[in-house]
């Protein structure tokens, strides 16, 4: 194997976690802020990239990097290796609540693609890489732009999605129809484009955005129920505005808990 051979084990339920153990001279990948805790002795790297031996060199770990900035991501990559005898253990987190979901990269022929912020950690050796569009429609309303990443190589790979995680294993021909933000990855197999919502009243009163993606097999797919975009709109439509205190949702007093507070305005 090129990526190296790690174990694991998934705890949690809403916010879970993924526990790496690390044999000597092991190391995994991970983006930066999602790491959670190590036992001691693991040594850590901050790198160009991913590491892979496919971005060796300078120029190679500057062109790795290059791509990252493409996906939105940061320049840099961490690294964690075992440099004691013995195994050592080591934790990333879920951003936010939802499933992680471990990837056998050899069980994919050595590739699945993944929304751009889907990624969590992986085994040094996997490439972390950018997939483009082939299609105008797909690159334009597919929600993510012209890029996906994509985790290529034979080791384990980790990506997390938001909410309940579906699984979905398409025969060939078969085609599913799935809300753009609602994809977490799929295997090379999957044939990826956008369609058009159609018809006026669905467009203007539909509420559902005027794309969805078109997925058909064979492969796997995995969808999301709570991606982080939908999270961040919801939040966003629930704050105060203006930066004042609202006491109106779910308060026994309702509006009237403003006039006591002093803070009605009129």
């Amino acid at each position: 194997m090129n990526a190296h051979e790690i174990d694991y084990a998934i705890y949690g339920e809403e916010m879970q976690y993924v526990e790496i153990e690390l044999d000597p001279q092991e190391g995994v990948v991970a983006e930066a802020g999602s790491f959670m805790m190590m036992d001691d002795g693991i040594k850590m790297e901050t790198i160009f990239g991913d590491g892979s031996s496919q971005n060796k060199g300078f120029m190679g770990s500057l062109f790795g990097a290059g791509k990252r900035i493409l996906t939105g991501e940061s320049l840099f990559m961490t690294v964690f290796y075992n440099n004691l005898v013995g195994k050592r253990r080591i934790s990333f987190a879920s951003p936010y609540p939802g499933k992680i979901l471990a990837i056998d990269l050899t069980e994919c022929d050595g590739k699945f693609i993944c929304q751009k912020d889907a990624f969590l950690c992986a085994a040094k050796g996997v490439t972390i890489g950018i997939e483009f569009s082939k299609r105008l429609g797909r690159g334009l309303f597919g929600g993510e732009g012209f890029i996906m990443q994509k985790l290529e190589g034979d080791g384990m790979a980790f990506v997390h999605a938001g909410g309940t995680l579906a699984k979905r294993i398409l025969q060939a021909g078969e085609t599913l129809r799935v809300d753009t933000g609602c994809i977490v990855g799929f295997t090379q197999g999957i044939d990826y484009d956008v369609e058009f919502v159609g018809g006026i009243k669905n467009t203007i009163f539909g509420g559902e955005g005027l794309f969805f993606a078109k997925l058909q097999g064979p492969g796997t797919v995995y969808i999301q129920s709570l991606p982080f975009s939908r999270l961040a709109r919801r939040v966003l439509a629930s704050a105060p505005q203006g930066g004042g205190k609202d006491k109106g949702e779910g308060s026994i007093l309702g509006g009237l808990g403003d006039l006591l507070d002093g803070d009605n305005r009129f």
